[in-house]
């Protein structure tokens, strides 16, 4: 925490928010449309916007620190093949249970998982999906060449500003759909992806 606070009072401020502002607007347009910001439509258009906010929030900040933390080495921590493998296993989970869900009203709906089981569902998707992406991937060569700080500041709040354009399409957008095909579209949402990430996988091997 001293080594942080000593070398942002280094920096100038409009370096530190010009290299912030720069690194925000490129990870908010790449990640506009990705995986994970419909992930977290999905999911917010099924349960309480608040844990799956903080869920991906959290697994932003844990993904960024690493990134910036260890550089290039995390592309290389955990075998790609591992990494597609569990990604397909969660979201095949999610999308079969989201398809074969009986229709219910919007509070009973509410109701079936409690907030914790909601956040750990939410991190545990997102910080897998997003382990060594493309997004992850960009803040490394980003930190490596210019500063980390700035860096991780402006790519978290990128990342954290799609997850809530992404909860609030879900909470307000999709909350006009009936229930029973929303839960058929967040569930083949979820399919498509782990469709995807199992030929990621048999391509990896």
């Amino acid at each position: 925490m001293e080594y942080v606070i000593n070398l942002l009072s280094s920096l100038s401020w409009p370096e530190l928010l010009s290299v912030s502002g720069s690194s925000y607007l490129l990870i908010f347009a790449a990640e506009i449309g990705d995986k994970s910001q419909l992930v977290c439509m999905a999911l917010a258009a099924r349960y309480r916007a608040t844990p799956v906010m903080l869920g991906s929030a959290i697994a932003f900040i844990f993904l960024n620190t690493l990134a910036v933390t260890f550089g290039v080495a995390i592309a290389s921590w955990v075998p790609e093949v591992f990494i597609s493998g569990m990604v397909a296993v969660l979201f095949a989970i999610f999308g079969v249970h989201a398809l074969r869900s009986e229709e219910t009203s919007e509070d009973d709906n509410v109701e079936v998982s409690s907030d914790h089981s909601i956040f750990i569902a939410t991190f545990l998707l997102i910080s897998v999906a997003e382990f060594g992406d493309k997004t992850q991937l960009a803040v490394v060569a980003l930190s490596s060449t210019s500063i980390p700080v700035a860096i991780w500041l402006g790519s978290t709040f990128a990342l954290i500003t799609t997850s809530a354009l992404g909860v609030w399409a879900g909470r307000t957008l999709l909350q006009r759909i009936p229930i029973t095909l929303l839960h058929r579209i967040s569930g083949f949402i979820f399919i498509f992806f782990a469709i995807f990430a199992v030929y990621k996988t048999y391509v990896a091997l």
